[in-house]
């Protein structure tokens, strides 16, 4: 028998009897999903113009302008109300903020994207202008001068000239699942998480763009119902693990010549630009190999195309996912900085623009968790690091040299900032498991300036109900691998008695579900009806450096999953745990978490339920999959032997899969493949199917309806 240590217990606790109170509520679903009761206000939509001392935000049908320092009301810069416009769903300032960019009538497509009518409102003259007259675009964007506005339309780029209201197209060899010039393709729009595939210079008379040509990916299709007698069949490109992938080119077009330049990437195709960002007058081009260990950045002329490499980067297994924060280059063109993982911790590093290492700036056994920007006349980087715990977010400042290291943020828990232009003011979001989310400006020193929210109706709201408390915990496993946890107990907890237990998680690379952090979710219905909730991180997670995230690496769905079984083992070995009644859920990876665990550990696991699960990752976008599991064809057991398809057979316990029909994300391809063992295993198992439903399974009630079957299905089987 395998021997469990408690190295901590119970960090964070609310200061209340944890018995429930006389006359306090048992929270609903009706209150998370239905009416919103434990919603926590925010403020969205604020922008820094460009002074650094004033900001916007949209409210009561107007843009309105407020003083960083004081919270004084200014003005209205734009009135919306008895205007044409519609819903203002977001806005952007042209870069001498005499225009703003209005969003309105959006349709999604998939995760990001959607078509939208933009307006674009003249400040001084107070006159609106449609760039929708001949059909709604995509990722508008303002020229540096403000004087044009870059679309996409039917998969071509084009100008929209303000001054004489004229319209240019640029490509003409955009077709729908064959060619997309400056707009991302599926899997880029999900993975590299941007949309927009296209950059303006910073002199306003250039556009550098990407280019996908789509046509040897390989088709998807699946139906949509909608009440129609014939069903819609929708197909898109989606290149699955070791099948093509779209060839990405970058051009660059000339407004004044009208000539477009191919840049040179290199003569291989089956490669990825992350991103592509100006540095002045030269272009910077990301470059990963298929296999994400190898990464270069060029550096183009933009006249001729000619490219120079000026950074290198080659890792055993993969390069941490390439974001916006990836690379940054100083306003002086000499200097870039970047994050890099050499010494085992993702951290900030300084290189000249030769690409020559000038310092590492933050050192330590600890992850920068997001860069927030760099004040060059300060000569100071702003960033967000888990230094003190995994389970916190903090934000610091430190000198470009690596000196004067400062941390801004004051409370223990999850704090996040956006900076004023100029970094002399920044806003504030902190909560942790106690206290909702406070919105605060502070100044670049971290002085406390005024509270935008700090959500005290919620916090009296809660109140009136009983609230069981997430405790965070750690445990070695049997092969002394430090585990984080939080535990969620009934109000009325008798450790006399033993309880069933709930294990959630997701367990994806690099994810965390284990943070000091507020949330009021379905876990607080299941601990009312008499149920422990644990979560616990396992391996392949973050927050903990490169090898607890890395040695997942080719075989996912191993040591997550024997985690997670060592989790249920230590549980069920608590003297208040009825250790034969544990069941385990999970959404997307953690729904093929959850199978993998009833699936391969049986004995210890009563039930499951898998939402929208990956059942093999060969049926998973290319992307993802290779980033973390290498190439099928090269590596064909870690695909096959992590995957629950592979032990249908072993089924003993209760199973419940939930899958949206029209969910183009994880393909309900997996579900069906999934039923489709478990049938020819002859297993009984439950199976609920949301009818034009994506990942999200959102729309109307769909979510009441889902959650609630969830527990009921709790109640019956554990």
């Amino acid at each position: 028998m395998k021997k469990y240590i408690v190295l901590s217990f119970v960090l964070f606790a609310f200061l209340l009897d944890l018995n429930a109170v006389p006359n306090r509520k048992d929270v609903t679903l009706e209150d998370i999903l239905v009416n919103r009761v434990f919603a926590s206000k925010s403020f969205y939509g604020l922008r820094s113009m460009n002074d650094g001392e004033h900001y916007t935000r949209i409210e009561n049908l107007a843009i309105s302008k407020y003083k960083y320092a004081t919270g004084e009301f200014v003005e209205n810069l734009v009135e919306f109300e008895n205007q044409n416009t519609g819903r203002i769903e977001n806005y952007e300032f042209s870069e001498d903020e005499t225009k703003i960019l209005l969003t309105t009538n959006s349709k999604p497509i998939y995760r990001r994207s959607f078509t939208a009518d933009y307006i674009v409102y003249d400040i001084p003259t107070k006159q609106y202008q449609s760039l929708s007259l001949n059909g709604q675009q995509k990722v508008a964007k303002f020229s540096p001068d403000g004087a044009k506005i870059a679309f996409v339309r039917n998969n071509n780029i084009f100008i929209k000239f303000l001054d004489n209201d004229n319209e240019q197209q640029i490509t003409f060899d955009g077709k729908h699942n064959e060619i997309i010039n400056g707009h991302t393709d599926w899997v880029y729009e999900e993975e590299y998480e941007f949309t927009r595939a296209f950059e303006w210079s910073p002199d306003s008379k250039k556009i550098a763009f990407y280019r996908f040509d789509e046509s040897r990916v390989k088709e998807y299709n699946m139906n949509t119902f909608n009440n129609e007698l014939y069903p819609k069949n929708i197909s898109f490109k989606y290149p699955k693990a070791g099948e093509e992938n779209s060839t990405v080119s970058i051009f660059v077009y000339d407004i004044s010549t009208n000539n477009t330049t191919k840049m040179d990437t290199g003569n291989e195709n089956n490669q990825y630009i992350a991103r592509i960002k100006w540095n002045g007058n030269r272009l910077s081009i990301i470059r990963l190999n298929r296999k994400q260990n190898h990464l270069d950045i060029l550096l183009a002329d933009v006249e001729n195309g000619k490219t120079q490499t000026i950074y290198s980067d080659t890792e055993e297994y993969y390069i941490k996912r390439v974001d916006d924060n990836f690379l940054t280059f100083l306003n002086d063109g000499k200097e870039f900085l970047l994050t890099n993982e050499r010494d085992g911790y993702l951290h900030l590093y300084r290189y000249s623009i030769d690409g020559k290492l000038i310092n590492q700036i933050t050192k330590g056994n600890w992850e920068i968790t997001k860069f927030a920007g760099c004040d060059e006349n300060q000569k100071t980087v702003y960033y967000f690091s888990c230094e003190s715990s995994p389970l916190q977010r903090e934000l610091y400042c430190i000198n470009l040299d690596g000196s004067n290291k400062k941390m801004l943020s004051t409370q223990k828990g999850t704090n996040s900032a956006v900076f004023s232009k100029g970094f002399k003011y920044y806003v504030n979001s902190f909560d942790d498991v106690n206290t909702p989310p406070v919105i605060t400006i502070h100044s670049n020193t971290g002085k406390l300036l005024r509270t935008l929210e700090n959500n005290a109706q919620l916090c009296e709201r809660l109140k009136e109900y009983n609230i069981a408390k997430r405790e965070f915990f750690q445990f070695r496993t049997g092969e002394n691998i430090l585990l984080n946890g939080y535990i969620i107990k009934p109000v009325n907890f008798d450790e006399n008695k033993k309880y069933p237990v709930v294990m959630t998680q997701y367990s994806g690379p690099g994810s965390q579900e284990v943070t000091n952090s507020f949330k009021i979710d379905w876990e607080q219905i299941l601990t009312a009806k008499g149920y422990i909730v644990v979560c616990v991180d396992g391996r392949g997670t973050g927050g903990r450096g490169e090898h607890f995230r890395k040695q997942t690496y080719g075989q996912l769905g191993k040591y997550e999953v024997i985690d997670q079984i060592e989790t249920a083992k230590y549980i069920g070995s608590l003297p208040y745990i009825d250790s034969k009644r544990i069941g385990i859920w999970g959404w997307s990876y953690g729904g093929f978490m959850s199978l993998n665990c009833i699936l391969q550990a049986y004995e210890l696991f009563k039930l499951a339920i898998a939402v929208a699960p990956v059942t093999n990752w060969r049926f998973y976008d290319s992307i993802y999959t290779e980033l973390f599991n290498g190439l099928p064809q090269e590596n064909p057991e870690g695909y096959d032997s992590n995957s629950p398809i592979t032990y249908a057979d072993r089924l003993r316990g209760k199973l419940l899969l939930v899958h949206g029909s029209a969910d183009d994300n994880v393909h309900i391809q997996n579900t069906y493949e999934m039923a489709e063992k478990l049938i020819s295993a002859g297993k009984q198992f439950d199976m609920m199917i949301y009818p034009d439903k994506n990942h999200s399974i959102y729309g109307g009630i769909t979510r009441y309806q889902l959650f609630t079957k969830k527990i009921n299905y709790i109640i019956e089987n554990l």
